[in-house]
C-alpha cells in the first residue's frame, strides 16, 4: 500500500460552507482563521494592534463581488464556514464604520477599517492566481523598517481548500489507504482486480481514513445540507444582492411545476424541468451568500444535488443508500480532476468546476443506475469532453450570471452523458485521464481575463444596469 495522492475524502471534497464563493469566500475565511490561530499560538497576540490582508490575482479582482474583505474579517475573529451563522460574515468588512473594532481569535480586540484589506488584481504571486498576504503589526502602522510580528501567505486553491505559501500540497490526510490510485486508468484496474465497484474502492480508502460510521455519518450529514440547500432555494423569493438586481426564480418554477404535476391528464415529463429548479435553487442560495456545500466549488455547487435530487424523485428504487453509493463516486471522479488538473475557476476557468461537477454527477447517476465501472468512466468522460475550454467570466464579480442557468444546464447535461454511456458497454476512444489532462493544458493555455477575473467574455460585455 501507499499514501494516497489523487484521492480526497468525501468530507473534505464536499464541505459545508456558505456562499458565494469556495475559492474567494471558504477559502479566504479558512485561511484568516488559520493565521489567527498562528497568531496566538506565537504568544505576541496582546502586542497586536493592526493586521492588514492583501488580495492578490483573481481575489484582488472580483474579491469585492464575492465577499471575500468580509470572510477574512470573519475569519481572524474564529468564525468557521462549516458552522457560522451565514448572517455573522455578511457585512463583518462592508459594514465597517469609523473607530470600528475587530475582536481575534483569542480574545484581543483591535482597531478595524475598511482600508486594511487592499485588493491588488495586477498583482499575481507565483504558485495560484488567488493568493492572500495577512500581517499583524505591533504599531498602528508599519514604520520605516518594522518587523512584523507574523506575516503569512496563502493560496485558495479551489473548493475551499487552503495552502500556505511554502506548501506544495493541500492534502488533508497523510493515512496509508488499501486501495490508492493516480488516474482512471488505475482506478479501472483496482475495480477489476478486486471485482468493486467504483464507490466501494472510494468507501476502502475512506474506511480507512474515518471508519465505517463516521463516514456513513458524513455522507448523511452532507446529503442532508444539499437537501436543505435545495429545499430553501425552492422556496426564496426576492432579488439576489450585488447590484445586478437578479431574480430568484426557483421558487416560480417549482410552484408551476406543482401545479403542472398535479393535474390528471397531464401530457409531458417534467424531469428535466425539476433538475432544472433543483440547480436553480441551489445557486441563488449560494449567490444570496446562504449555507450550501462545496461540490465540488460553490460556483459550481447545484449540479450535484440536483441530480442527486432528480435521482430520488424518478428514478424507481432509489434512496439513502443509493445516495450514499452516488456521493462516493462522485468524490472518486473528483479527486482525479483535482489531483490531475483541477478545480479552480481562476486557475481553469469554468470548464475547472461547472465540468468537474458535471463529470462527478454523470459518472454518479451512471453507477446508481446500475453502470458498470468503464460506463462510469465513460459518463465522465463525456461530462467533462463537453465543457473544454468554458470560461469564467462572472458579470459584475458576482456567482451570478452566467453561473447559476450553467449549473441547470449542466445537470441536464450530466444526465444525458450517463443515460448515453449506459447504452455503450463502456468500450470509447477518449478516456477520462485524457479529457483531464487536456482540460490541465486548456486551463493553461486560457487567457487570464477568462479565469474568474471579470475582465473578459460576458463580464465585459453585459451592460449592468
Amino acid at each position: 500500500m501507499r499514501t494516497v495522492t489523487a484521492y480526497v475524502s468525501a468530507l473534505d471534497l464536499f464541505s459545508i460552507g456558505i456562499g458565494p464563493s469556495s475559492s474567494h469566500t471558504v477559502g479566504p475565511m479558512r485561511a484568516a482563521r488559520v493565521f489567527a490561530e498562528d497568531l496566538r499560538a506565537t504568544g505576541r497576540l496582546g502586542e497586536v494592534q493592526r493586521i492588514r490582508c492583501s488580495l492578490f490575482g483573481s481575489l484582488g479582482s472580483t474579491g469585492l463581488g464575492h465577499g471575500t474583505p468580509d470572510a477574512v474579517l470573519a475569519g481572524l475573529t474564529g468564525l468557521c464556514p462549516e458552522t457560522c451563522d451565514p448572517n455573522e460574515v455578511r457585512g463583518a468588512w462592508s459594514g465597517l464604520t469609523a473607530g470600528a473594532t475587530l475582536t481575534l481569535l483569542g480574545g484581543h480586540s483591535i482597531a478595524i477599517s475598511a482600508q486594511d484589506v487592499r485588493f491588488e488584481p495586477r498583482t499575481r504571486l507565483p504558485g495560484h492566481p488567488n493568493a492572500l498576504t495577512l500581517t499583524a503589526w505591533a504599531g498602528d502602522s508599519a514604520a520605516p523598517g518594522a518587523v512584523p510580528v507574523l506575516e503569512e501567505t496563502f493560496f485558495s486553491i479551489g473548493g475551499g481548500f487552503i495552502r500556505r505559501g511554502a506548501e506544495r500540497s493541500s492534502v488533508q490526510t497523510s493515512v496509508v489507504q488499501p486501495l490508492p490510485y493516480d488516474s482512471s486508468a488505475e482506478l479501472l484496474a483496482l475495480c477489476d482486480a478486486h471485482n468493486l465497484a467504483i464507490c466501494e474502492v472510494a468507501r476502502r480508502n475512506e474506511e480507512a481514513i474515518h471508519g465505517a460510521l463516521a463516514l456513513n455519518a458524513g455522507l448523511d450529514a452532507i446529503w442532508e445540507a444539499m437537501h436543505t440547500c435545495v429545499e430553501a432555494g425552492l422556496t426564496g423569493t426576492g432579488v439576489l444582492p450585488g447590484g445586478l438586481k437578479v431574480k430568484r426564480r426557483a421558487a416560480a418554477v417549482r410552484m408551476r411545476l406543482e401545479e403542472y404535476d398535479g393535474q390528471p391528464l397531464r401530457d409531458r415529463d417534467t424531469s428535466t424541468e425539476w433538475l432544472h429548479a433543483f440547480a436553480l435553487a441551489v445557486n441563488e442560495e449560494n449567490a444570496a451568500g446562504g449555507r450550501v456545500v462545496t461540490a465540488p466549488t460553490n460556483g459550481a455547487a447545484g449540479i450535484i444535488p440536483a441530480v442527486g435530487h432528480y435521482y430520488l424523485r424518478f428514478v424507481p428504487g432509489a434512496d439513502a443508500a443509493g445516495i450514499r453509493r452516488y456521493l462516493l463516486t462522485a468524490v472518486a471522479i473528483g479527486s482525479l480532476v483535482k489531483a490531475n488538473a483541477s478545480i479552480s475557476g481562476a486557475e481553469g476557468g469554468c470548464q475547472a468546476e461547472v465540468g468537474a461537477a458535471c463529470a462527478m454527477a454523470s459518472g454518479a447517476l451512471c453507477a446508481v443506475l446500475g453502470g458498470t465501472p468503464r460506463q462510469v468512466e465513460n459518463a465522465a468522460e463525456i461530462a467533462m469532453e463537453h465543457h473544454l475550454g468554458l470560461t469564467c467570466d462572472p458579470v459584475g464579480g458576482l456567482v451570478q450570471v452566467p453561473c447559476i442557468e450553467r449549473n441547470a444546464i449542466a445537470s441536464s447535461t450530466a444526465v444525458s452523458a450517463a443515460r448515453l454511456a449506459l447504452h455503450g458497454d463502456g468500450t470509447h476512444l477518449v478516456s477520462l485521464d485524457t479529457v483531464i489532462e487536456t482540460m490541465r493544458q486548456t486551463g493553461l493555455d486560457m487567457m487570464t481575463k477568462y479565469k474568474e477575473t471579470s475582465e473578459g467574455g460576458l463580464a465585459v460585455n453585459v451592460i449592468e444596469c
